[in-house]
C-alpha cells in the first residue's frame, strides 16, 4: 500500500497539480494585495469614506467606529466592505485565469497549425505523397482533396 502511494504521489500530474495549487495560492494573496492596498483606497475615496473594507452594519443597533471596535465588542454585523473586496479578488483572480487560458490556447493553435501534416498516404497504393496532390505520382489515381 506504501508502494502504491508513492507511485501515486510522484506521478507527473499530481505534482503538477501541487505545483498549480501552491502558484495560485501565492497568486491569490498577490491578487488581494492589490484590491486591498491598491485599489480599493481609491474607491472607497470616491464613496467618502476612509477604509472601504470598514463599511458594515451593526444589527444589534449600536454605533461603532470601526469594524475592529465593533468584533472586540461581541457586535453581531455585517460586512458588506469585506464581501465588495472579496468579490473584487474573485473577479481579478478569474479575469486573470481567462487571460491566461485564452493566451495558451492561442499558442497551441498557432503550434498546431505549424505543425500540419504536408503529407499523407495514398489509398491505393499506400505511398507517401503530398497533402496537396489531386493525383497520386505513383498509381496515377485520381484523389479527393485531403481534408486540412
Amino acid at each position: 500500500m506504501l508502494k502504491e502511494f508513492k507511485e501515486f504521489a510522484l506521478r507527473g500530474n499530481v505534482l503538477d497539480m501541487a505545483v498549480g495549487i501552491i502558484l495560485g495560492t501565492a497568486f491569490g494573496k498577490i491578487v488581494s494585495s492589490l484590491v486591498n492596498d491598491v485599489l480599493m483606497p481609491p474607491i472607497g475615496l470616491l464613496l467618502g469614506k476612509a477604509d472601504f473594507s470598514n463599511l458594515f452594519l451593526t444589527l444589534s443597533g449600536d454605533d461603532f467606529a470601526t469594524l475592529e471596535q465593533a468584533r472586540a465588542a461581541g457586535a453581531v454585523t455585517v460586512n458588506y466592505g469585506v464581501f465588495v473586496n472579496t468579490v473584487l479578488d474573485f473577479l481579478l483572480v478569474a479575469l486573470a485565469v481567462f487571460v491566461l487560458v485564452r493566451q495558451v490556447n492561442r499558442l497551441r493553435r498557432r503550434q498546431e497549425a505549424a505543425t500540419a501534416p504536408t503529407t499523407r498516404d495514398c489509398p491505393f497504393c499506400y505511398s507517401t505523397i503530398s497533402v496537396r496532390a489531386s493525383r497520386c505520382a505513383y498509381c496515377t489515381a485520381e484523389l479527393k482533396p485531403a481534408a486540412v
